[in-house]
């Protein structure tokens, strides 16, 4: 683990990436993975792509969304069955509400609803405006909660 995460970088990874090939949640993944030294293969990041589009193109839960919220699991979550994971749903929770209120929900379809074409600039703009959030939210708790130092 580095000796300070730098929320900058993450932004910077997590754009990078995003505009080069990764989808919304692979980038949150990717940038957190990084800048955290997790010891991740990238099967974590297959892990995670059915959520782009709203899990597929279903229009449902924002893809960055569960990209944050699959790493806040990854240090907070349980390992073996029946240990306790209380702390873990209460750190996703206080994510998906601090995301929710930056921006206006989670529902990757009303997100970008104005956007008829997937491939309009204006709409790649806000996703990325979304993949910058969520990573950045979910750095942010996982900072805090373990007591990294920060910039």
């Amino acid at each position: 683990m580095p000796e300070k995460i730098v929320y900058q970088q993450i932004l910077d990874d997590a754009t990078q990436v995003f505009t080069h090939g990764y989808a919304c949640s692979e980038a949150v993944i990717y940038a957190l993975r990084k800048n955290f030294g997790w010891d991740l293969s990238d099967d974590a990041i297959a892990l995670s792509s059915g959520f782009p589009w709203g899990m597929g193109g279903a229009g449902c839960i924002c893809g960055a969304v569960a990209g944050g919220v699959m790493c806040i699991g990854y240090v907070f979550g349980r390992r073996k069955p029946g240990e306790p994971v209380a702390r873990c749903h209460q750190l996703a929770k206080e994510y998906a509400e601090t995301v929710k209120g930056k921006m206006g929900q989670f529902c990757c379809s009303k997100f970008i609803q104005e956007f008829q074409d997937r491939n309009d600039p204006a709409r790649k703009r806000k996703c990325t405006d979304a993949v910058m959030i969520c990573a950045e939210t979910a750095a942010r708790i996982i900072v805090r909660e373990l007591g990294l130092d920060a910039e």
